[in-house]
């Protein structure tokens, strides 16, 4: 999936790590190297016969282990553990697009707890519904991947800019970011129920992500609200235009205080704004939600 627009929050610079912040820059770049390292480094080091990916094994979150076992580290260790290239591509993309909208909204810090969080909250769904016998397999089936606190984020995107427009690769349809949101968490719902796919426990994870997800965004002081969240956002919209700026409802042009602090948002965060800034389009928006 690509990101259709050219205001996203990102790092000036070159290089294909440029656009990125810094905590989702370093997630990334665990993934990799722990993905490398179990696949690639211990099997030709030690015996394969014995040892053969032995941080999967001994990472992997599983009812039995995690949770019976008390192997607490579990619940976080598996969220960087990957099957195969391709696993570990498909959560890197997602991650790449969204994820720097995320950390700018919360903050590094906040960010990291709330994507921690998030896969917390994936092995935790898939331990109810483990236990539940929804999901196939038995307490030590194991769950790995980042897609829980994907999930998380790509939730938090949608309730963030609701409007941003995502082009799809497979299959090639754009949709608002409501509405990606809306049909992956029917997609898991539908797998689950019917079990096509044969992954039930990871769409249990996908699930248990975007709830810890929304729920965090619905109230974000249960990890210290971040600056963008503690107070209602401006209520502006974002149209087409034609070097697709951000635009609000009110004519911008007779107000280029309030287009300035927009182009400061779209290139640095909410975060950025000095509290003066931050108070004039609080007023801002009380004005024109008084309009008919």
């Amino acid at each position: 999936m690509a990101d259709r627009h050219d205001d996203s929050p990102v790092v000036r610079g070159g290089g294909f790590l440029a656009r990125l912040t810094p905590v989702v820059k370093w997630l990334m770049l665990a993934n990799v190297a722990v993905f490398l390292a179990d696949h690639l480094l211990l099997p030709l080091l030690l015996d394969q016969g014995a040892v053969h990916r032995r941080l999967i094994e001994w990472g992997a979150f599983s009812v039995s282990d995690s949770v019976v076992g008390l192997r607490l580290w579990q619940f976080i260790t598996f969220q960087f553990l990957h099957d195969s290239l391709g696993h570990l591509l498909f959560n890197s993309i997602g991650l790449y697009f969204f994820g720097p909208w995320v950390e700018r909204w919360w903050g590094a810090q906040r960010f990291l707890a709330f994507y921690l969080l998030c896969g917390c909250g994936g092995a935790a769904l898939f331990t109810l519904l483990n236990l539940a016998h929804i999901v196939p397999g038995g307490p030590d089936t194991g769950l790995i991947g980042a897609s829980a606190g994907i999930y998380g984020i790509l939730i938090a995107t949608a309730v963030i800019a609701p409007g941003l427009r995502v082009m799809l690769l497979i299959p090639p349809i754009e949709l608002s970011m409501r509405q990606l949101a809306i049909a992956l968490m029917v997609l898991s719902v539908a797998m689950i129920v019917i079990g096509f796919g044969g992954n039930e426990g990871g769409e249990a994870g996908h699930l248990g992500g975007a709830v810890v997800g929304f729920l965090l965004m619905r109230f974000p002081r249960i990890i210290g609200s971040p600056e963008g969240a503690s107070r209602p956002r401006p209520k502006f919209s974002v149209v087409r235009e034609a070097k697709l700026r951000p635009r609000a409802s009110l004519r911008l042009e007779e107000d280029p205080k309030t287009d300035r602090i927009l182009e400061k948002i779209s290139q640095e965060g909410f975060q950025s704004l000095t509290p003066e800034e931050k108070d004039h389009l609080h007023e801002v928006s009380r004005r024109q939600t008084r309009r008919p």
